[in-house]
């Protein structure tokens, strides 16, 4: 059986962060958050990594990242375009927002040739996450049985801002029942609000969250085509509207097509929103190598067998 494959979207515009913040360097020796994640795929198991980024980040990508994992891990580069559309579908003049992280993953689909994790490139997930998904893939994982890395919802706020989270309601046998997506959350006082619509949702500090960490099988490509179509009926006219990777698969649950085991994280997770969370997420990673979970050079430390060298692919 081939090993899991790590889908990284990184084709994401950063509106809030003002400009590409997966390439921002945080580590003590200008590594990025995404060597963290591919350096803890590594050691859980995975065998191949593929990069979801936009056509103008090609020669960037190659140039800052790509080269580090030749000889310990397979990469492959695809590329998010607001063209890539169904037939009979066009691009609404003026958009420039990407279609959302359930396009970006479609977009992979050539490149995945076995299960997969899927992970945003500017949020740090931890190890632990990476095992657990790594085991529940090669272990658990079924055509239509998927799985979540949760976070607590109090862990993964920004300090600098409100953030969007997933907010999901879980069964007594850890299934998802529900994620249900709240795009405006931060801390008031001794409190964790989420303004929608002008009112104040109070919510609880131990909630789990979704981080877009997701393990799937291939079969959830079939899903996001079909339902990508649908998308398009309804809402591609819309210069904003965003195919949400999250709301595919709340549906998918609601309708009995999938589960999903929600896997209670006992990962650190922290990332990048706001140009002033850069501080903070420097100085964990800093913490972190100096308490040795990290070597000060990553790529020099990791014991694997060589990959081919990365190659790409156009969608």
């Amino acid at each position: 059986m081939a090993r899991p494959t790590l889908v990284i979207l990184a084709a994401g515009i950063g509106s809030r962060f003002g400009g590409l913040k997966q390439l921002e360097p945080v580590g003590p020796n200008n590594q990025v958050i995404i060597d963290y994640s591919i350096f803890d795929a590594v050691k859980a198991g995975f065998g191949k990594a593929v990069f979801v980024v936009k056509k103008e980040m090609e020669q960037v990508v190659h140039e800052r990242l790509l080269h580090r994992y030749a000889g310990f891990i397979e990469t492959e580069l695809v590329f998010q375009e607001n063209d890539a559309l169904p037939e009979g579908f066009t691009v609404p003049v003026g958009r420039v927002k990407p279609w959302g992280t359930a396009h970006a993953l479609l977009m992979a689909q050539s490149a995945v040739d076995s299960a997969f994790c899927v992970i945003n490139a500017d949020d740090f997930y931890g190890f632990e996450a990476f095992r657990d998904l790594y085991d529940f893939l090669t272990l658990k994982a079924t055509s239509n049985h998927y799985a979540m890395a949760g976070y607590r919802l109090e862990t993964t706020l920004s300090e600098h801002g409100r953030v969007s989270r997933g907010i999901c309601e879980v069964d007594q046998t850890g299934l998802l029942k529900s994620v249900n997506e709240h795009t405006s959350i931060a801390r008031d006082g001794g409190s964790i609000k989420a303004y929608e619509g002008g009112q104040e949702l109070h919510l609880d500090p131990d909630t789990l969250v979704s981080m877009n960490c997701w393990g799937c099988s291939m079969s959830l490509f079939d899903q996001l085509r079909f339902n990508f179509k649908r998308f398009l009926e309804s809402k591609g006219t819309l210069m904003d509207s965003e195919f949400q990777l999250p709301q595919v698969i709340d549906s998918l649950v609601k309708q009995g097509i999938a589960n999903v085991s929600v896997l209670d994280s006992r990962s650190e997770w922290f990332g990048i929103t706001y140009k002033e969370d850069l501080e903070s997420t420097r100085r964990r990673i800093i913490q972190k190598t100096k308490q040795g979970v990290y070597p000060f050079t990553l790529w020099s430390a990791v014991n694997c067998c060589p990959a081919p060298a990365p190659t790409h692919r156009n969608q």
